[in-house]
């Protein structure tokens, strides 16, 4: 116990520190309170190349007066191929290739960092991205759990960085659009707004063998408890483990619901619950494949989320979707067109995007993805929040409370009950067994402080 003591206290964040696994490194004051002026270059690092983070990283490249500097991921094998992509988009030099995140954080030519790495990673990097200095683009969701969610508000607002979470639809015009009818109650008063995703996903099996030689999987795992290697699991199937990601609830669900929220105008919930399970394979997923988690606000109000991660038929004629139901009306959207319709279910207004639907750095994309198009808009609000030091259009605290509902919603189906909440914060009330959900176990040492 007492080396197990030495050993944190090593690592401890202390007054102008961070803790980056086994090491503790000190930044300056003046080395976060820079002030990154109007026409100023922007010095970016890249975390996580596989998948989205290979497809963000074009996105980025492609935006003016700003260079990446850094690409990083543990996946030896990726950094090539990022480094290849993003010099041909630019002309210039490729950018240096990292295999360790913390050689990122310590490099104080980097003004802000973008993370697409596991969900179990989201928001301890944002913390050391913040205390490092460095303002952050996170992908959703947020946080893993959260406690996690909680200190990565209070890590943004201490070190006083621009935090955003990669919830685009907060920078489409057309998303700004409907939301703005919706307050001004062109349906009336909105009471429920029911959201879904769907998709038609196989099953999973996990085997015992060595971790490959291009993947350093110990850091891969990072703040997790350290277990075997299993073929698998990497790069994707994380989604469903909760030692590693928050299932469909936060993967797609996200999307959806922090536009509900946002539409309704609303911030934590009174009542939270899930139902649901693992119904069309009997294989190694942890997390449901089939899932209800409805969210009572108060004020009489309602949202609800509903998933079919296997079972692919659409619902409302959609693979995914959100329906505003007003006292007045309701409103389809997909996240930027949407419909108007009376108390009858009579067209009364269409609004359709105009123009090419993706831009260019997004060529090839999954066309099921909420974020085409609309990429380029969140990535050039982040970049425009960090030159005149303002809050970006989702700041990590309007991040925090769209995923929060989600996350208890594992939490209600994990312990098989409605879940009771505090509105002014979200916290459960009167459930030890559930708020013990509220965290998780770290790895000794890798524990998140602010």
């Amino acid at each position: 116990m007492e080396k197990r003591r030495d050993f944190i206290k090593k690592v401890a964040i202390t007054t102008g520190g961070l803790a980056l696994g086994s090491k503790a490194f000190s930044f300056t004051a003046a080395s976060y309170k820079r002030i990154i002026g109007a026409n100023d270059r922007i010095h970016m690092a890249i975390i996580g190349l596989n998948g989205r983070g290979g497809s963000m990283s074009g996105t980025f490249a492609r935006q003016p007066n700003l260079m990446i500097n850094t690409v990083c991921d543990v996946d030896s094998r990726t950094i090539p191929k990022v480094q290849k992509s993003v010099s041909a988009i630019t002309g210039a030099d490729a950018p240096k290739g990292e295999g360790d995140c913390r050689k990122v954080m310590q490099d104080k030519s980097i003004d802000a960092i973008y993370i697409a790495t596991p969900d179990h990673w989201h928001a301890p990097m944002t913390i050391m991205g913040c205390q490092a200095g460095k303002h952050v683009y996170v992908e959703k969701p947020l946080s893993h759990n959260p406690h996690e969610g909680e200190l990565a508000v209070r890590a943004a607002r201490k070190y006083d960085r621009i935090v955003q979470m990669g919830a685009q639809r907060r920078s489409s015009p057309l998303a700004i659009q409907c939301v703005e009818e919706l307050h001004k109650g062109v349906i009336g008063r909105v009471y429920l707004a029911k959201t879904w995703y769907t998709n038609n996903r196989k099953a999973t099996y996990l085997k015992p063998a060595a971790a490959p030689e291009w993947l350093n999987y110990d850091l891969w795992q990072g703040p997790a408890p350290r277990k075997p290697y299993q073929d698998g699991l990497i790069h994707y199937n994380w989604h469903w483990f909760w030692d590693y990601g928050t299932g469909e609830a936060l993967n797609n669900g996200t999307h959806e619901v922090d536009m509900a929220r946002w539409g309704l105008n609303v911030d934590f919930p009174t009542r939270v619950s899930s139902v649901g399970g693992r119904y069309q394979f009997k294989d190694d997923w942890q997390t449901p494949d089939t899932q209800i988690v409805t969210m009572d606000y108060p004020g009489r109000v309602s949202l609800l989320w509903e998933n079919r991660s296997s079972n692919g038929r659409k619902i409302e004629g959609a693979e995914r979707g959100i329906i505003f139901y007003g006292d007045n009306g309701s409103m389809d959207t997909d996240g930027e067109e949407y419909t108007q319709y009376d108390l009858s279910g009579k067209l009364v207004k269409q609004v359709k995007k105009q123009g090419p639907a993706e831009d260019a750095g997004l060529q090839g994309r999954n066309t099921a993805s909420p974020s085409l198009g609309m990429d380029s808009q969140h990535v050039a609000n982040f970049l425009d929040a960090i030159r005149n030091n303002k809050r970006p259009s989702c700041d990590v605290e309007l991040g925090h409370k769209s995923i929060l509902p989600m996350q208890l919603g594992n939490i209600s189906w994990r312990v098989g009950r409605d879940l009771h909440l505090d509105p002014k914060n979200g916290h459960i009330l009167n459930d030890p067994e559930a708020q013990k959900l509220w965290s998780r176990s770290y790895e000794p040492g890798w524990e998140p402080k602010v």
